[in-house]
């Protein structure tokens, strides 16, 4: 999908994802302390609105102006102090003014080859000792759970994104498959996501 799709996609709602963060971003990240954070495929920005109200320096990268102009309008009604910096670009060509202490790619929907090529720049752009956090809709979520895309071409596993990572360096903190409940008609469905947590060593 591309980024005028995208820019209709937003442009057609209120807010297409929650004002909230992604759960698993939420219970990764709370505990970190803050610093320079990039969220790369930020959306509407609700998870580097999120890690700037914990006080982290905050640039949220998106090829769809249409999303990152309702997260400024969000901001723009928060008391925070700490803003983001909002940053049209494609996430594949962007060169990020790096190091960063945290990375953040949430939900990005790409074929193999590109996402490899974004995980692995995610991870260039961290600092030694920064955390690289990658949330998806796993591949078994097209069979075995509710929502998300429908072509298995962006779907991925943690071990597809452990695979992109096989050359470098770095520690593993969490990689696997969770689940996240998602209401449905009169019951709860379940999600599957991948997530993987690791921090760069080299």
């Amino acid at each position: 999908m591309d980024a005028t799709a995208w820019n209709q996609r937003y442009a057609d709602k209120e807010l297409v994802w929650s004002a909230t963060p992604n759960q698993f971003v939420a219970a990764e990240l709370a505990d970190l302390a803050p610093g320079r954070a990039l969220d790369l495929a930020a959306g509407e920005g609700r998870n580097a609105l999120w890690l700037a109200s914990l006080g982290w320096d905050v640039t949220a990268v998106d090829f769809a102006q249409a999303g990152l102009d309702k997260g400024r309008a969000v901001e723009s009604s928060l008391a925070s102090d700490h803003r983001v910096t909002w940053v049209c670009a494609d996430v594949l060509t962007w060169e990020p003014d790096g190091p960063y202490d945290l990375v953040v790619l949430a939900y990005l929907q790409l074929p193999a080859d590109e996402r490899r090529t974004a995980v692995r720049r995610a991870v260039g752009a961290l600092r030694r000792g920064g955390t690289f956090f990658l949330v998806a809709h796993d591949t078994s979520n097209l069979t075995e759970g509710t929502g998300g895309p429908q072509d298995a071409s962006v779907l991925m596993t943690a071990e597809d994104v452990l695979g992109d990572l096989a050359d470098h360096d770095v520690e593993v903190v969490t990689a696997g498959r969770f689940g996240r409940a998602v209401a449905g008609a009169g019951e709860t469905l379940t999600a599957w996501d991948a997530v993987v947590r690791a921090v760069r060593r080299g």
